[in-house]
């Protein structure tokens, strides 16, 4: 376990990342802590950026984004320049909620979100494939998702956290 992260600071964060809502009081109870202890601990771990931020998760298909593709690109020439140039690219389209640099065949896999099917076929024509570095696409769609969670597996750092 990292030495600034106590089996109290693994229980605090378990507790938040499954419900970012908690008060302070309800956190601190569930420790075994005062609210004033337990709300340090938290500013610690916040300043320390343990802590990014905290978000709400909202539901894609209530939404009408239910249409999910997972996206491998491989660059024409897969320089440093040219992947970097990719990855800021990405960082302007909002359908992209997910883009990894991987090894391997191709050099990046992304997640997008869209409406349909027709969405992620304007978004791949028309946004994705306008980048003049790409030499190859393949769509992978997300017919189910069988797990999707946010949640770090904090029982790797501490014993004291329940695996779930």
């Amino acid at each position: 376990m990292p030495e600034q992260i106590d089996g109290i600071d693994a229980k605090i964060l378990h507790l938040i990342q499954g419900n970012a809502a908690l008060s302070v009081a309800d956190i601190a109870d569930q420790v075994g802590l005062s609210s004033s202890p337990c709300w340090r601990r938290i500013k610690r771990m916040e300043e320390m950026g343990i802590i990014q931020q905290r978000i709400t998760v909202l539901d894609r298909e209530k939404l009408g984004l239910d249409f999910e593709v997972f996206v491998a690109v491989k660059l024409a020439l897969p320089n440093r320049d040219n992947m970097e140039k990719f990855e800021r690219a990405v960082q302007n389209m909002p359908e992209v909620v997910q883009c990894a640099v991987v090894t391997g065949a191709v050099d990046f896999m992304l997640r997008i979100v869209t409406r349909d099917m027709h969405s992620y076929e304007d978004f791949l024509r028309e946004v994705l494939l306008g980048i003049d570095l790409i030499s190859d696409v393949q769509s992978r769609i997300v017919l189910r998702q069988s797990k999707d969670t946010k949640a770090i597996p904090l029982n790797l750092i501490s014993s004291t956290v329940p695996r779930r």
